[in-house]
């Protein structure tokens, strides 16, 4: 469980905020109590989570680019925060073909940025104590194995956006060995890890290229779904499930330290890593109608056919576990859409499916359904 104590009025810094997943960390964080700063680029999409949910109304958003390393070191001096939780990123795999320069950068540099601002904060009296810096499962060195890849087996990537991560995971080790070594914890009081979460699916989510947005496109208009891979299996969670893992990650980093200053797979259990097509058939039946898909011309770039995650160190060390199986995260996408269609608050509806995480209650089905 969440400590709601534990984060009233701390001071939090988040890298990628205006992001589908960087604001249900923010709706997340405020609710429980904690002063948000973000900084990243303007929302990536239109219309985004972060715009219709209303969210400058709570966050202290610093518009800047990771890349710039003076800015970032100026906002996160003065943010001043305990906790420091790194999403920016260039996060899809088929621009990463076409922008692997500015991918490497993004990914790559941003990280080193942030890290060297944490740096130079902490030398200069800041209260960070904790950082983990959030990467993927497409990190490690896929063999296209049946089992979920461990922590410590070895990284690579694919593609430019999975091989930057692994960089990013590398540059995350080189500066908690460099600069804040497990065995001088005492003397620095500065934890850092990573965490790597599987494929993020839930409401709010307009980006191109990622299938839950797309699937929502077509079936909004009835035009057919594009999909690039059918058979392509990937540990499909909802978003909340990794943020969850997050928020504990933060918790023990700060009052714990070391013992957590590593390595973190967030991913659903094994039986909820599904094929393309079945995710696709799955909410085209929710939604109460199937406009039928079609493959993608622009499918030939390679991509991961298997992809799974052991999650054994978090579920023993952190005591999280996946909440909602895969099932259950498509309902409640489809029923935050659904509403959203229908012109209900964002934020009320993100924060009620928070609730419901919370207390690891079911949802109700979408309207349609009723």
């Amino acid at each position: 469980m969440i400590d709601r104590g534990f984060w009233k009025q701390k001071k939090v810094f988040v890298t990628g905020h205006t992001g589908f997943k960087g604001s249900w960390l923010c709706l997340w964080l405020h609710a429980l109590g904690a002063e948000v700063t973000g900084f990243a680029l303007a929302p990536p999409t239109r219309p985004s989570l972060y715009e219709t949910g209303g969210m400058d109304a709570f966050v202290h958003s610093i518009t800047g680019d990771v890349r710039d390393e003076a800015r970032v070191r100026d906002a996160l001096r003065d943010a001043a925060p305990d906790i420091v939780i790194h999403m920016a990123a260039q996060p899809l795999v088929r621009m990463s073909y076409q922008k692997p320069v500015e991918t490497y950068a993004v990914n790559v540099l941003g990280t080193v940025h942030v890290l060297e601002a944490v740096r130079h904060a902490v030398e200069r009296g800041a209260p960070i104590r904790a950082v983990i810096n959030v990467t993927t499962d497409k990190c490690y060195e896929n063999k296209e194995w049946s089992w979920g890849y461990r922590e410590n087996d070895r990284l690579g990537g694919y593609d430019p956006y999975s091989n930057s991560k692994a960089c990013s995971e590398l540059v995350t080790m080189s500066y908690r060995n460099s600069f804040f070594p497990i065995a001088d914890y005492a003397a620095h009081g500065v934890a850092i890890a990573s965490a790597r979460a599987g494929n993020v699916i839930g409401g709010g989510d307009w980006a191109l290229d990622r299938l839950i947005p797309d699937c929502i496109r077509a079936l909004t208009d009835g035009s057919k779904i594009r999909i690039r891979h059918p058979g392509s299996v990937r540990p499909w969670q909802h978003v909340l499930e990794p943020l969850h893992g997050y928020l504990l990650l933060a918790q023990k980093l700060w009052e714990q330290g070391s013992p957590y200053a590593k390595e973190w797979n967030f991913g659903p259990d094994d039986a909820d890593a599904k094929p393309v097509q079945w995710i696709v058939e799955k909410l085209c039946d929710r939604w109460g109608g199937s406009p039928g898909y079609e493959m993608d011309a622009d499918g030939a770039w390679h991509e991961a056919h298997h992809l799974k995650l052991d999650c054994s160190r978090a579920k023993s060390e952190l005591g999280w576990k996946p909440r909602w199986t895969i099932e259950q995260a498509l309902d409640r996408i489809v029923e935050w859409h659904q509403a959203y269609a229908r012109g209900e608050d964002v934020r009320a509806l993100c924060l009620k499916q928070i609730e419901r995480f919370e207390r690891g209650e079911k949802a109700s089905p979408p309207a349609d359904k009723q």
